[in-house]
């Protein structure tokens, strides 16, 4: 059988899929190494879900691993409440577009649509779900994928399975690499931002 897929990889698959392999590598590392600002705040936000400490009413699932044989994926859900149905994943912030205008990323509903095919396979119910905004506390509602939307979610499954990291041909936007925490490891930016370190090759 093959091995699950966490969650958090294909997170950092669809952001650069090198990331994978350079977050291994800090694998062994204390998190405060490598992260920056805003990991480290994400980080303090979600202790609560970690311990299981957010809430005390039974009806809240916190931090519970899910699993779904279908997809091969695994991982552990932020918020589930098991009397409304209703599955949250919780944001230190959403983002804001370049017109200032606040925008839901497709990984960040990829991130809720995982969960939700995992506890569907578990035999619960998903009625409703949100993207929660710790820092404005507002919440965002997240609707379950559409046909297209799922066959585009199991086309980035295949594209993570048969991901070459050594393809000579593959790039990236290297505005995506200076937001990298991975990048002093990366060939790729180290290439892109000092090209005569291709000498070395």
């Amino acid at each position: 059988m093959e091995s699950y897929i966490k969650l958090s990889t294909l997170n950092d698959f669809i952001f650069c899929p090198k990331s994978i392999y350079y977050h291994t590598l800090y694998d062994n590392y204390e998190k405060n190494i490598y992260q920056e600002t805003a990991q480290k705040e994400g980080t303090k936000y979600h202790e609560a879900i970690d311990n299981k400490t957010y809430s005390t009413r039974k009806e809240i699932l916190q931090w519970i691993p899910v699993f779904s044989d279908q997809y091969q994926i695994s991982w552990n859900i932020d918020i589930f409440n098991t009397k409304t149905w209703e599955l949250t994943e919780r944001k230190t912030e959403i983002f804001l577009d370049k017109d200032w205008s606040e925008k839901i990323y497709k990984w960040q509903k990829y991130q809720l649509w995982w969960q939700m095919f995992c506890l569907e396979e578990m035999w619960y119910t998903v009625s409703q779900m949100y993207i929660y905004s710790i820092k404005t506390n507002k919440k965002y509602r997240i609707y379950k994928p559409s046909t297209k939307q799922l066959i585009d979610f199991e086309e980035m499954l295949e594209k993570y399975r048969k991901f070459n990291p050594i393809n000579p041909n593959w790039q990236q936007n290297t505005q995506k690499c200076i937001k990298c925490i991975y990048r002093e490891l990366c060939d790729y930016y180290i290439w892109e931002i000092y090209p005569q370190m291709k000498l070395f090759e």
